[in-house]
């Protein structure tokens, strides 16, 4: 089975609406390697080659990552999500999910609302991030990303998008956080690798005797740095360059500190991409894109997407690009339900118009619950231990402002939208937004303190 958007929209009303599967809202935090990151190895076309160990550190009460996994970068997010889902996300299946104990009901047919918040796992591990529809996504310090399940897997026995979503975001979170720790400060991200090992310990994870089948797109934006010469700092252009070049509108960021040798240190994106999720930098102080990802795509539709029985691998089809960035710059991981119903115009000024209103006093308070936008702190800290005047949550009104044009679009069958001007171009009669599930991670870059 390999599906298009269009065959899944199809299919979707006739899917059977689960339970919301458990939402995770904590922030990530400590961990340490007991193990280098393996080799990846590519699996055998013939023979079920096991994926490799994974180094699973200790973790906390939480069971979650931690960004003390990296030596301290000089740039970190803060960060905030906000979700809307077109229909609850079907609960994992056994092993991922257990029915309660006395329980002979089959998980995915029946709505049982003692699991709704019931915590899923993986090899024993916590499974990271939030499912969102058959969306996932993950936020921390230095790793954002969204992912998008093809939905039209609810309709088979054994298909499950949101896993298969979740997982890959699972595992790739894993490898950046545990190659970071084991690197120390000599480390230097490899992105392909990171999501290839992903992929192959989803298709073990998801193999025999488990057996569930999905695919799902990838984007994520990990954050890291580069070093330039001092003298340099203010040389780079001004940020008018073409928003879909890797280094457009980069330059030097202003006030860049310069190390003992003279260089200057700045931030930089790895931003990695498969299918139609897009990563988005969006800079406020004048108001534009500087970045976007490309769209992949097998044809009108179709994007290339990880998972069963797709001819697509992060190591053939998955796209690199180095970005480098400023202090202040939000960067945006979206599924297509964004981009499908706002251009990306639409984006920029929803961005700077929310960070505006947020500065002159609005939405103070909201931007914390799921659903609604879950603002959350990069530094570390409890709510209880930010104050009033802070911007704690900012990046949650932000991400959540951005999910309701997206999601007022996407229920109006008269609105003008992307996806209904690129289907009339493929000759398509459409009209409307497209209802989707809408995922938004939005990750403002700011400066390490110490």
């Amino acid at each position: 089975m390999f599906e298009s958007e269009t065959e899944r929209k199809e299919k979707d009303s006739e899917s059977t609406i689960g339970a919301e599967d458990g939402l995770l809202a904590a922030q990530q935090r400590r961990i340490h390697l007991t193990a280098p990151l393996s080799q990846d190895k590519a699996p055998s076309p013939t023979t079920a080659t096991p994926s490799p160990p994974v180094a699973y550190p200790p973790l906390d009460e939480d069971g979650r990552l931690d960004p003390s996994a990296f030596q301290k970068l000089p740039f970190r997010f803060d960060t905030g999500i906000a979700l809307f889902a077109k229909r609850a996300p079907r609960p994992f299946p056994p092993p991922y999910l257990s029915p309660p104990s006395g329980s002979f009901s089959d998980p995915l047919s029946t709505h049982d609302r003692s699991r709704d918040r019931r915590r899923a796992y993986v090899d024993g591990h916590l499974i990271q991030g939030l499912t969102n529809g058959d969306d996932a996504v993950f936020a921390s310090d230095y790793f954002i990303c969204a992912n998008d399940g093809v939905g039209a897997w609810s309709t088979r026995p054994r298909g499950h998008a949101g896993l298969w979503a979740r997982l890959i975001l699972h595992f790739w979170a894993t490898a950046i956080f545990e190659d970071a720790a084991r690197q120390g400060a000599s480390y230097r991200p490899t992105p392909v690798a990171y999501l290839q090992r992903a992929y192959e310990q989803t298709i073990e994870a998801t193999g025999p005797p488990n057996d569930w089948q999905g695919t799902t797109t990838a984007a994520g934006a990990q954050l890291h740095y580069r070093q330039v010469q001092a003298k340099d700092r203010n040389s780079g252009d001004s940020g008018s360059g073409n928003p879909g070049s890797a280094r457009a509108g980069a330059g030097a960021s202003p006030g860049a500190d310069a190390d003992a040798d003279g260089a200057a240190v700045e931030p930089l994106l790895y931003v990695t991409n498969l299918g139609d999720s897009q990563v988005m930098v969006v800079r406020p102080s004048t108001r534009e894109m500087v970045y976007k990802s490309t769209e992949q795509w097998h044809w009108f539709d179709c994007p290339r997407q990880l998972g069963t029985n797709s001819p697509d691998t992060p190591a053939d089809c998955a796209v690199v690009d180095e970005v480098p960035i400023r202090e202040g710059d939000v960067v945006l991981a979206m599924s297509d339900g964004v981009i499908d119903n706002l251009w990306g115009h639409e984006i920029v000024e929803k961005v700077c118009e929310s960070l505006e209103r947020w500065r002159a006093g609005e939405g103070r308070g909201r931007g914390r619950g799921l659903g609604t936008g879950l603002g959350r702190r990069g530094d570390g800290r409890d709510d209880d231990e930010v104050h009033d005047d802070d911007d704690h949550g900012m990046m949650g009104f932000v991400a959540e402002e951005l999910m309701e044009a997206a999601k007022a679009v996407a229920v109006d069958p008269f609105a003008e939208s992307p996806f209904m001007e690129h289907a009339i171009e493929e000759g398509l009669a459409s009209g409307g937004g497209k209802l989707d599930d809408i995922s938004v991670v939005a990750a403002i870059c700011r400066r390490n303190q110490g």
